[in-house]
């Protein structure tokens, strides 16, 4: 008796777990890019499905924050870049749960295009910013990375209005880019009104808004 008993539990759990299983991958099957979804304490807007990978970027501006203190930096060795992967930051956005969700990926680092700056080395990221090349890729190219405008220190094109950011308060801010400037003390940006300043801001500005990014395991 007992022993039917014991199948019988063990088969209600299977069907459960199976069950799970068939719920979570009809979620993740339902999720689409231009979404926006909840995770850890934010919402979060669904650029890119590849796989069962999703990769997410915060739809609003989570605080503000400088890039690094005033000296030469890359991404790589940025202060902002430490604190987005620190456990502090982890803990108090995620649940464990949630955490072992966030898939560490390479993130490469390209020089500037228009000015030649440095980028640094690839780096192993859970959490990171979007690059000069992403936001062309993920809110509109105009060709205007490639081929710079004479003279030219930002984008400014017909996806302006896609690249704008609201801050916890409702109001447009500008945003940092993981990508170097026009020098290796400034840091790529995002304006307020959705204007990709390739040439930077001083990474000691610490009126940056913090727009971070992550590939989510589906």
């Amino acid at each position: 008796m007992r022993k039917i008993i014991f199948i019988v539990l063990a088969m209600v759990m299977l069907v459960s777990v199976i069950g799970a299983g068939a719920d979570t991958a009809r979620a993740a099957a339902s999720i689409k890019v231009g979404d926006v979804i909840k995770f850890g304490r934010y919402d979060w807007r669904v650029l890119e499905i590849r796989g069962n990978r999703a990769l997410l970027l915060s739809d609003k501006i989570i605080g503000k924050r400088r890039y690094h203190e005033y000296s030469h930096v890359t991404w790589e060795t940025s202060s902002l870049r430490r604190y987005l992967n620190s456990p502090r930051f982890i803990i108090d956005n995620f649940s464990e749960r949630e955490e072992a969700r966030i898939e560490e990926v390479r993130a490469p680092n390209k020089d500037n295009p228009w000015y030649g700056t440095k980028g640094g080395n690839v780096t192993v990221d859970k959490i990171f910013l979007l690059s000069l090349e992403d936001v062309v890729k993920y809110f509109g190219d105009s060709g205007q990375l490639r081929n710079r405008p004479s003279k030219e220190r930002f984008i400014y094109d017909r996806n302006n209005s896609r690249r704008i950011a609201l801050d916890t308060n409702g109001t447009p801010s500008w945003w940092w880019l993981r990508s170097p400037g026009g020098g290796s003390n400034l840091a790529a940006f995002v304006s307020d009104g959705g204007s990709v300043y390739v040439s930077g801001d001083l990474v000691n500005s610490d009126s940056g808004g913090v727009r971070p990014a992550l590939w989510l395991n589906l």
